[in-house]
């Protein structure tokens, strides 16, 4: 282990940049229920009106568990899937509320 390693008991946080797109290929499942509230709550704090959400097609096991958190999110006016040239059903438009 180097000085750079965390130990092996400490928890690795990944910083992400808020934009108008958050693309959960790179976070597991299990995150979704932290990220995604606080990234609703993040990029409504930056004014953003709408943000996409890409979950990808695959089964559509993540699509319904970020649908699931959308419906319970107090700042989510509505959302709908992509078109064609915003993903699809591979990806969530998220409408904020002002």
């Amino acid at each position: 282990m180097t000085d750079d390693d965390p130990a092996p008991d400490e928890e690795t946080v990944t910083v992400v940049e808020i934009t108008d797109e958050l693309d959960l290929h790179t976070f597991r499942p299990s995150d979704l229920g932290e990220l995604i509230p606080d990234y609703l709550d993040e990029a409504a704090a930056r004014g953003f009106s709408e943000v996409r959400i890409i979950h990808g097609k695959g089964t559509g096991a993540l699509r319904r568990s970020v649908h699931a958190l959308l419906d319970r999110h107090p700042r989510v006016e509505s959302y709908r899937l992509g078109d064609e040239k915003r993903g699809a059903w591979g990806a969530t438009l998220v409408r904020l509320k002002p």
